[in-house]
């Protein structure tokens, strides 16, 4: 097994998640991160693109780095809904002339990650950060559009397709002081169980709404540490992270058989410090920005953020929401095996 660049040192909110006195507290949001990396309106000649931001964390993601002046591009499944969230995040004056746009893209259907790929790539022939926001978790048992487990298809498969499609625009687009990113937004749950390689769509595996959960988010960093190895060299870095304990909306959708897993997975006395570590969905936000746009993370990729820091390994004694990466997360076999199977699931392999 191979582990994240340990080399690579970032602490400068280090101590505002010392003791986290929950949402709203010192620890800092996305749009601080911009203005602590000098970035208001400086980013007017790069393009991003976002999927699920019509939602939760992803529409502070937008918000916040439209203060740079980048082109926002929002890949959602609810155009209605996100037409109203521009128009809330364009409400402030101080974003300036920063479009922000949106793409029809339904993650349950590779067709419609095509068509969305399409759509993008007819308007523009740029993209320099590529966030891949949108997920489930801990839902009840059921299929994508094109067959696949829903967590596997969802968070995984659909991502992996969109990076393939505009991969080619990525490198491109590229340049020596600044290169093109792609964050997989992960998850600590991926702590729970590796990609489970030899049946990710729980054909014969009693299906586990935490177990397949666990499973596709260990694949968004998979994803990520093997597109670093393939794409360094031509200007493409990934990053992948745990963006918190948010109340994003996610949790109405959960399985009642998952919500009675976490409760019986955090023994009482540790409730307290569980609610403290929560986060504002602005404080969300704050780790996916700063792997986007970070100067500290130029060129490098490879590596898991938690806490806006680059991760601990985890300490399996230590408390269940303490931050770390599980070995697991950086498994070179299994990253290779599972973007192999990957090309071959979307159409791209032989």
């Amino acid at each position: 097994m191979s582990r994240p660049q340990q080399s690579i040192s970032f602490d400068r909110y280090a101590n505002t998640f010392k003791h986290p006195q929950g949402p709203g507290d010192a620890r800092p949001t996305a749009l601080q991160i911009i203005k602590d990396e000098d970035l208001e309106g400086q980013l007017s000649d790069k393009i991003v693109l976002i999927t699920g931001g019509s939602s939760g964390i992803g529409i502070e993601t937008a918000r916040a780095l439209a203060h740079t002046g980048a082109k926002i591009v929002l890949g959602v499944r609810d155009v209605p809904k996100a037409k109203a969230v521009l128009e809330d995040i364009l409400k402030d004056k101080s974003i300036g002339e920063s479009p922000l746009e949106i793409i029809e893209m339904d993650l349950n259907s590779l067709d419609s990650v095509r068509k969305a790929a399409e759509a993008f790539l007819d308007k523009r022939n740029k993209l320099n950060i590529l966030i891949n926001n949108a997920g489930i978790g801990g839902v009840v048992e059921g299929r994508t559009s094109d067959g696949f487990e829903s967590h596997f298809g969802v968070n995984h498969l659909a991502h992996f397709l969109l990076f393939q499609l505009l991969k080619d625009t990525l490198i491109a687009s590229s340049t020596p002081t600044f290169q093109s990113r792609v964050i997989a937004v992960g998850s600590l749950i991926h702590r729970l169980s590796p990609t489970l390689l030899s049946d990710p769509n729980f054909g014969s595996t009693p299906y586990d709404p935490a177990l397949a959960y666990a499973s596709s988010k260990t694949a968004n960093t998979w994803f990520a540490n093997h597109l670093e190895r393939l794409y360094a060299n031509k200007g493409i870095h990934a990053i992948s992270l745990h963006p918190g304990a948010i109340n994003s909306g996610l949790q109405r959708f959960h399985a009642p058989e998952y919500q009675e897993m976490m409760q019986k997975a955090i023994p009482e006395e540790d409730m307290p410090g569980l609610m403290k570590t929560f986060k504002s969905l602005e404080q969300g936000a704050a780790t996916t920005v700063l792997a986007a746009v970070g100067r500290a993370f130029e060129g490098e990729g490879g590596i898991y953020l938690d806490d806006c820091q680059v991760a601990p390994l985890y300490d399996p004694k230590d408390k269940i929401y303490a931050p770390g990466y599980a070995a697991h997360a950086f498994d070179e076999a299994g990253e290779e095996k599972l973007w192999q199977m990957s090309l071959k699931m979307v159409g791209l392999g032989k």
